[in-house]
């Protein structure tokens, strides 16, 4: 169940419009719901803002239909990640209201009668990405943030081999409330772009690279070491935790 949800179950009641015992009947089974081979956190959206996500990335294609279905009953917004195009498509089939992103990897569930309009003078986050290898990863974390409400801008392929790329965006960059950094090989891009900008930015280091990257591990050690201030890092493909911090800095 969500806040927005609970509220206005609240107030049915303190209105007279509903019995306590059908809000009761409604609240039942919280705090969780056991599927006996998951127990699903009815309480993460009144506690955090954000109904629990789900991690399909491990899970057959039953139990991930499943999770995502439960949760939609209660919650009017559902995030599933790393989602095959297999299990997409089953909860894209049966589950009302969702929308497979597959360079993301992500499949939203959104039931909200109003889309999220966006103006001018919105704080925003930007996301940027060294190289076209690194686009899932950016894709996740965006795909995230906007989920949760938050106006996303994006700036793609432009690492420092090319840093002319770069600076072509730098009053978009200075004007963002806080950036996202994706990047393999040496990881270089999210120190250049911290050296530029007064607001925090978020690094992830990619998987993307050859032999001697060791699968993100040059990057993310590049990252860790970063000598600029204000720059702090993800682990290695986390694009999803990336999105999900931006956007509680940005609100």
């Amino acid at each position: 169940m969500d806040a927005e949800r609970l509220r206005l179950l609240l107030e049915q009641v303190k209105a007279g419009d509903i019995p306590v015992d059908d809000a009761l009947n409604e609240l039942r089974g919280l705090p969780y719901h056991d599927l006996g081979f998951a127990k699903l956190d009815m309480h993460r959206s009144i506690r955090t803002g954000f109904p629990e996500v789900v991690f399909c990335q491990g899970k057959t294609c039953e139990q991930s239909v499943e999770i995502v279905k439960r949760l939609a009953e209660r919650n009017s917004k559902v995030l599933a990640t790393r989602v095959t195009r297999e299990i997409a498509e089953r909860i894209v089939s049966e589950v009302d209201g969702s929308t497979y992103h597959e360079l993301a990897r992500i499949v939203v569930v959104n039931r909200e009668q109003e889309p999220v309009q966006v103006k001018a003078n919105d704080k925003y986050i930007m996301v940027m990405c060294a190289g076209t290898a690194d686009v899932p990863v950016a894709e996740e974390a965006a795909v995230t943030a906007e989920t949760m409400g938050s106006h996303v801008e994006r700036a793609y392929d432009v690492g420092v081999a090319g840093i002319h790329r770069l600076f072509d965006q730098k009053d978009r960059i200075q004007k963002a409330n806080v950036l996202i950094v994706v990047a393999g090989m040496e990881g270089a891009l999210a120190s250049v772009v911290g050296g530029l900008v007064s607001r925090p930015v978020i690094a992830v280091p990619t998987s993307v690279g050859y032999g001697a990257s060791f699968g993100g591990l040059a990057a993310l050690l590049a990252m860790l070491n970063s000598c600029a201030a204000g720059v702090v890092v993800t682990n290695i493909d986390n694009g999803f935790g990336a999105g999900y911090f931006a956007h509680q800095v940005n609100r």
